[in-house]
């Protein structure tokens, strides 16, 4: 999660991309409890590759890690050279089995990870094949080829970034083979090809199937995801106590956070608003608030409003990072 997270600016201007909240929660935090939730063990350790994040970010993260029973580590990857210069760079975390997982990824998926095999790679069918790394299979689902970005249709299975390895040790050898043999494509080191040497080498990597696979990568998309999330949440954890709505109505499914306040509007459905944000007079549908917030005289859809932000108008979608005030 070491990215600049530019395609989701101005949101990651003052916050990573992984920490933006949906329906309540920071996206790596759901993403970890997804991942706890297929392991038949408990998960030991969450390490986590960044850039220069800052103590507050890094206690944040750390913080994750032991709400999800685990010891958490920090690592830094300084220079972005590509997924697998990233994953090397937590090369002391790469044993025994793991599971690597790109922190802008979420799904949705019910069933238990098979940790007798060598390997999965979790793929789900997409339309446009060429945007992503694909993979072919055999008959058994065992991976015979994997191709970044193909020119040509070779496969509609896209990796969306979340793998399992019996052996970490194994993956690390093919992490740090390209590496010191300085074997890149696009000027960056690709974990597709550690990938692809492992089968070359008699490694069965199996392909895993999710349900759906939600995207963050950019602020339509996450006000996409926003959506599946409320939509799939139990009504207990949509609304704290402490949120207060008055002379308003609410169209499920909506998250409330603690100390909300809402008068005189209109919010729902598919409505994320953090602590302590205010809204009055308003009309909001399918949307994500932040905390903090002070919302007035707006008519908005598929937007996206960062925390401590004073807005007050009437466009119909926008997006609005941290500590913006507009009227």
């Amino acid at each position: 999660m070491a990215g600049m997270g530019k395609r989701m600016r101005p949101h990651t201007l003052t916050i990573p991309k992984p920490l933006i909240r949906i329906a309540g929660k920071p996206i790596v935090q759901r993403l970890v409890e997804g991942i706890a939730a297929m392991c038949k063990e408990k998960i030991e350790e969450i390490a986590f590759v960044i850039g220069d994040f800052g103590k507050d970010i890094e206690e944040q993260l750390l913080n994750i890690a032991t709400q999800a029973g685990a010891k958490g580590k920090i690592y830094y990857q300084e220079i972005p050279q590509g997924t697998a210069h990233a994953i090397l760079c937590a090369e002391k975390s790469l044993n025994d089995k793991i599971i690597i997982a790109f922190a802008d990824t979420l799904f949705f998926a019910d069933f238990i990870l098979d940790d007798s095999k060598d390997s999965i790679v979790w793929v789900h069918k997409v339309q446009n094949p060429g945007s992503f790394g694909v993979v072919k299979t055999d008959n058994n689902g065992i991976i015979t080829k994997i191709v970044e970005k193909p020119a040509s249709f070779i496969s509609d299975l896209a990796i969306i970034g979340i793998y399992y390895f019996k052996n970490g040790l194994f993956l690390k050898q093919e992490l740090r083979y390209l590496i010191d043999n300085n074997i890149q494509k696009n000027s960056e080191f690709q974990l597709t090809d550690a990938l692809e040497n492992m089968t070359q080498k008699g490694m069965h990597l199996y392909v895993g199937k999710v349900n759906e696979w939600l995207d963050c990568g950019n602020k339509d998309a996450t006000v996409h995801t926003n959506q599946r999330i409320l939509k799939f949440s139990k009504k207990q954890e949509l609304t704290a106590t402490s949120a207060k709505v008055e002379n308003s109505i609410i169209i499920q499914p909506c998250f409330l956070g603690e100390n909300v306040k809402i008068t005189n509007s209109i919010i729902g459905p598919h409505v994320s608003v953090g602590e302590n944000t205010v809204i009055d007079y308003s009309v909001i549908t399918n949307s994500i608030i932040q905390a903090n917030t002070k919302i007035s005289c707006v008519n908005l859809d598929n937007s996206m409003i960062g925390n401590y932000v004073e807005y007050f108008g009437s466009k119909k979608e926008v997006s609005i990072g941290d500590y913006t005030v507009l009227s």
